[in-house]
């Protein structure tokens, strides 16, 4: 009864605090490097302007606002009361208004604030937001599709980036936090943060690792990725990447730190952990049986893909007495002609199937997709015919590289490819021995990285049995309203079930 009733008391300790008076909400807000405030006119402390510059339309302030004062060069006593500016501004939506809450929602919706005198609670909010801003036909997800759920991606302009995320995230909690990096291109990074749910010490270390960074020219944010890296020796991504702002979205409002890059349309989210990379977006969006569902064939499938071509060698190597009698004839029958042992003929399919990728992928996309199809069926039947594979090598390591797609991360689904060819080398040399050897360096490789200095493999080391609920499967809404423990967020709750529960009993009855 006791933790009960702590545990409903230290529910509303840990939301953010809205802001009481006017200057707890400009310190808070100029906490925003993309937050602006002067005066229109040459007498300091008199008709000051305030708004985010990412999200306002520049040309509207310019002709409709910053024009007209300076044409009319207006002196401190030309207007006695903020109703007046209704009948200067050519703008229809302006709110006069003292509520703070208001004021606060109307900036991150785009509004401009207009106050007489710095001190003055009662100001006018400017309707200074372009509609169509940040939403154009060519900002979709392109290596990151989904059926189901938005399709908005980031583009290269940092700007536009930073109004989509406020589009979505309409509060001023969302911190952004502005540097230049790079000793020639000054390439404009922000860090993006929620007050009051992100742990400071991963903002911090985020920070610190980006002003340590000294490099002539960034050109993307993935050239970021690797140097912020707690491990430089390691083919796993150890941040996660991704060009879908849901996903950004999703990572910040559960705790995560993530970093734009000027003239990147990806955005770098951290910490990150390895299930992370199996989760795809469209699992929120799915009830949560057939989310499930499709993650485990996911995690199924990296796996399959990792061990498949190298279980095959280690079998027909050393271990035929694994094989079923029934498949022992077919599989003989299938390899009678093939003059090379199984490790040759699996690199002959495994690079071969590399280099169609590798062509698909820098080709254009309509001759990508043919020189796949085609390339595949034509040099995979060729390669059988003049017996220089079986048709069971050929199926296994096809499905190995179909199971590799369902990866959603592209750097995780390149990590996979890799780690074939080692395991494979180990199978070749000591075969099942071999195996369980490559997979007690990786497990053990895996279990020493880290993520932003967080554990790379929680909740399955250290063991959180509490973070289970969305991690090999996705639980029902209701039972993940809690943040990720591992995150160490200042607010644990992203939501309260039992208000939600409580909405439905009143509707039964």
């Amino acid at each position: 009864m006791f933790f009960k009733k702590w545990l409903q008391n230290n529910k509303h300790k840990q939301q953010p605090a809205t802001p009481q008076s006017m200057d707890d909400l400009l310190t808070l807000l100029k906490r925003s490097s993309d937050f602006r405030q002067f005066s229109l006119t040459n007498e300091k402390g008199y008709l000051i302007i305030s708004y985010y510059r990412t999200l306002v339309d520049h040309q509207k302030l310019q002709e409709r606002v910053l024009k007209v004062f300076r044409e009319l060069a207006l002196q401190q006593s030309d207007i006695h009361r903020i109703d007046d500016i209704t009948n200067i501004i050519p703008i229809e939506d302006i709110v006069i208004t003292e509520d703070t809450e208001m004021i606060e929602s109307k900036l991150l919706q785009g509004y401009g604030m207009l106050q007489l005198k710095a001190s003055d609670r009662r100001c006018a909010m400017i309707q200074l937001f372009h509609e169509n801003t940040g939403l154009r036909d060519q900002n979709e997800a392109e290596n990151e599709f989904s059926v189901v759920g938005p399709k908005i991606g980031f583009v290269e302009n940092i700007e536009i980036n930073i109004h989509l995320l406020r589009q979505h995230i309409n509060s001023s909690q969302l911190i952004i936090k502005e540097m230049n990096i790079g000793s020639m291109s000054h390439t404009k990074v922000i860090i993006i943060y929620i007050e009051g749910v992100t742990n400071e010490h991963h903002v911090q270390t985020m920070t610190e690792r980006l002003q340590n960074i000294d490099y002539d020219v960034v050109f993307d944010s993935s050239q970021l990725h690797q140097i912020i890296s707690d491990n430089s020796l390691t083919p796993f991504p150890l941040a996660l990447t991704t060009e879908r702002v849901d996903r950004a979205v999703w990572s910040l409002i559960t705790g995560q730190v993530a970093v734009l890059s000027n003239g990147s349309p990806y955005a770098i989210t951290a910490p990150a952990t390895l299930l992370d990379f199996f989760i795809s977006p469209e699992d929120y969006y799915l009830p949560w049986l057939l989310a499930s569902f499709f993650r485990v064939i996911r995690i199924f499938g990296a796996l399959f893909s990792i061990f498949a071509s190298s279980i095959y060698i280690a079998v027909l190597t050393y271990h035929y007495e694994m094989i079923p009698r029934v498949l022992l004839g077919p599989l003989n029958f299938s390899r009678h002609n093939v003059p090379f042992p199984p490790v040759l003929e699996v690199f002959f399919l495994e690079i071969t199937i590399e280099l169609l990728r590798e062509a698909g992928a820098r080709l254009p996309a309509k001759v990508g997709q043919t020189l796949g199809i085609v390339g595949g069926i034509v040099i995979g039947q060729a390669a059988v015919e003049a017996a220089l594979t079986s048709n069971v090598l050929l199926i296994i390591v096809a499905l190995s590289a179909l199971a590799s797609f369902t990866t959603p991360i592209f750097k995780m689904s390149n990590t996979i490819r890799f780690l074939r060819f080692p395991l494979i080398i180990f199978a070749s040399i000591w075969g099942g021995l071999g195996i369980a050897i490559g997979i007690s360096f990786l497990l053990v490789h895996l279990s020493r990285l880290e993520s932003l200095g967080s554990p790379y493999t929680v909740p399955l080391y250290p063991f959180r049995p509490t973070d289970f609920k969305d991690s090999i499967i996705r639980s029902s809404l209701m039972v993940i309203a809690k943040r990720p423990a591992h995150l160490r967020t200042r607010s644990i709750w992203r939501y309260h079930p039992s208000r939600e529960q409580e909405n439905k009993n009143e509707f039964d009855e």
